[in-house]
């Protein structure tokens, strides 16, 4: 089966330089850790990958006709070497198939390139994306559990196989086109999402001019990892706590917006780097195209500030544009002087506004009860001591997470009814005078919950994610909060379940669904989730697989995600998700090509295809999960959700 994978493209926006130089802490504990400002950008790499016996590699790409030549090698660890050590033109991807073969004994891949938008020799980390490719590939097709720390780490050691020493944040490229940063000390890296406010308007350039990489990595690592003179104790100032203060700074303008303060900031790191690093190596760093460029009153009309990119020189240029428009005349300006210019629009991460909650179905197994009252309002004790309807339940916690609009799926406008009764309905004065002053005003909450209640209609019973896709006119191109409308959840923490999900999407900025355990004698009753943890505490998994009510013998064997402990955990679906628009497209498409107009439309089977292009992270959240839909679960629910 052929995969579709796509790697970006990478800029160092802050902190050149300062992964290799934190890696000398090993030496010299006095040397402050590395730290970087590293997003994935626009262009890059798009390739179909498949299994082979053979590593062989070939381009539909028209953008790289003019220098490609198919490649192909056996999965031979001393053929893969050579090739590596060879300085072809393919030295990179062999370097981290060598690895692969080396240490897990894996098959060869077939690896053909559709696209390639990405720049070469630019400063933008081509290499790096190649070498992460083909870890991506290797990984994902032979089912090898590495997370994206994991495949960034093999594409650092297999392109240092090769006659290259790229530094640790080229492979950065790994986490997909959003802004990180980047931590180095010593041997350990640390990678975190940094949050944006507002969009940001980047322009970055191939200044077509040139430099010596090699000599400016050589003079500047005279430096370390002592400093011997007032010249180098310069740039290990520069490149440690200097750094680490326009660092700081820069995460804190692009939390607040400031894209003024941010541009100016770039200015500054580039008279930094200009007084206390380029002395080191003049012959290189003086880089007068890079500083024309920089000084051109043309531009700064444009822009609110400029610096060079990756090792500096006369390589390329980034800048700071104020808004779209003055990013669009800048590319045209820098093009029309003979320089090749891209567009970069880091883009905020928009918060989860909105939620859905598909309430459609009969409740068949709580039957008679359902025949009198819909599942979803069936009487729950709460923790106030109140008993409330459990789709009231629900809508507080989304309520408290900030949710400002949500989508009621329901199965015919005869059921709009008990809802227009109980949220839109006052209660007559009859029956609001009985209640004490507290319930009076808890009854203009119920009523303020309504104003933000939408409604759609599934009128065809064609599955879940018939039912879902429903929403998809509310959900307008926006990351929508899904629920389940038998379900609730009991937080551990002070933060609701939903909310705890809601800001782990503002970090990961990715499809996303709750995960939690379940015994191995139980996955055969639930959709099984298994991949390769993110994080130290293990609550954030890159998902690698779905499955649909496995048996547990195959769970057991194939399926159990191995933790820190030595143990594994079989994880399913917590019960509550984030989409994104992709998974609506994937359901309308679904939708179109089902031959059978009866045929179920599953969530599942759409989520695993946006999953396969895009990823998917499951976030393991501080709360448990009540199901109500059957007779066990619901007399469970009742007994003890109140009493947590």
């Amino acid at each position: 089966m052929a995969l579709e994978l796509f790697v970006p493209g990478r800029l160092c926006l802050f902190g050149e330089h300062t992964d290799w130089a934190g890696k000398y802490r090993t030496m010299n504990a006095n040397i402050v850790p590395g730290a970087s400002i590293v997003t994935g950008i626009e262009q890059g790499i798009y390739a179909e990958v498949e299994r082979s016996p053979i590593f062989e590699m070939y381009s539909e790409a028209s953008e790289i006709a003019d220098v490609w030549k198919d490649f192909a090698c056996r999965m031979n660890e001393t053929e893969l070497k050579n090739v590596a050590k060879s300085g072809s033109f393919f030295s990179y991807c062999a370097g981290v198939a060598s690895y692969m073969l080396e240490w897990y004994h894996v098959g060869g891949v077939k690896i053909t390139l559709k696209k390639m938008t990405l720049p070469m020799k630019s400063g933008l980390s081509s290499s790096a994306a190649i070498c992460v490719l083909v870890a991506r590939a290797f990984n994902q097709l032979y089912r090898l559990n590495l997370n994206t720390m994991g495949e960034m780490n093999i594409a650092y050691v297999g392109e240092l196989r090769t006659a290259s020493r790229c530094g640790r944040l080229d492979q950065a490229c790994a986490f997909g086109v959003k802004p990180n940063l980047m931590i180095f000390d010593g041997d350990e890296v640390e990678v975190k999402t940094i949050k944006v406010k507002k969009h940001l308007y980047w322009v970055f350039a191939d200044l077509c001019a040139g430099k010596n990489t090699i000599k400016i990595l050589r003079d500047l690592n005279k430096a370390y990892p002592f400093a011997s003179n007032e010249m180098e104790e310069r740039e290990q100032k520069a490149l440690g706590e200097e750094n680490q203060r326009i660092i700081n700074l820069a995460i804190d303008y692009m939390a607040k917006g400031d894209a003024e303060a941010l541009g100016k900031l770039m200015t500054g790191a580039q008279y930094l780097f200009d007084t206390a690093v380029a002395p080191m190596c003049p012959e290189e760093l003086t880089s007068p195209k890079l500083h024309e460029v920089l000084r051109d009153p043309v531009i700064k009309n444009w822009i609110y500030g400029g610096k060079g990119v990756g090792s500096q020189g006369d390589g390329s240029i980034q800048f700071l544009a104020k808004d779209k428009e003055c990013q669009e005349k800048l590319i045209d300006y820098l093009y029309a002087q003979g320089m090749k210019a891209y567009s970069l629009t880091i883009k905020p991460v928009h918060t989860v506004r909105k939620a859905i909650i598909p309430v459609a179905g009969f409740g068949t197994r709580l039957y008679p009860a359902s025949k009198a009252l819909k599942k979803d309002f069936f009487p729950i004790p709460d923790k106030d001591g109140m008993v409330k309807p459990l789709i009231l339940i629900l809508l507080e916690e989304l309520v408290k997470s900030g949710i400002e609009e949500v989508c009621l799926v329901l199965g015919s406008q005869e059921e709009r009814l008990k809802y227009r009764d109980f949220f839109e309905s006052p209660l007559s004065d009859e029956h609001l005078h009985k209640l004490s002053p507290e319930m009076q005003e808890f009854e203009n909450h119920i009523l303020a919950i309504g104003k933000i209640l939408r409604y759609v209609y599934q009128t065809e019973k064609r599955g879940f994610g018939h039912a879902v896709y429903q929403a998809a006119e509310f959900a307008n191109n926006e990351p929508v909060l899904l629920l389940l409308g038998d379900t609730i959840y009991n937080t551990e923490s002070n933060k609701p379940c939903a909310l705890q999900l809601i800001e782990k999407y503002e970090q990961y900025n990715s499809l996303m669904v709750s995960i939690h355990p379940v015994p191995l004698a139980e996955v055969s009753h639930y959709g099984i989730l298994s991949g390769t943890w993110e994080d130290k505490n293990e609550t954030v998994l890159k998902i690698l697989q779905m499955n649909e009510k496995p048996k547990a013998s195959y769970a057991e064997d194939f399926l159990g995600v191995k933790c820190k402990d030595g143990s594994r955990k079989y994880l399913s679906v917590f019960g509550q998700y984030i989409l994104t628009p992709e998974v609506f497209e994937q359901l309308r498409n679904d939708i179109a090509n089902a031959t059978n107009s009866e045929k179920e439309i599953e969530l599942t089977s759409a989520l695993d295809k946006v999953r396969e292009r895009y990823g998917m992270v499951g976030i393991r959240l501080q709360g448990k999960m009540y199901d109500m839909g059957n007779y066990s679960a619901f007399m469970n629910c009742v007994s003890e959700y109140s009493k947590r």
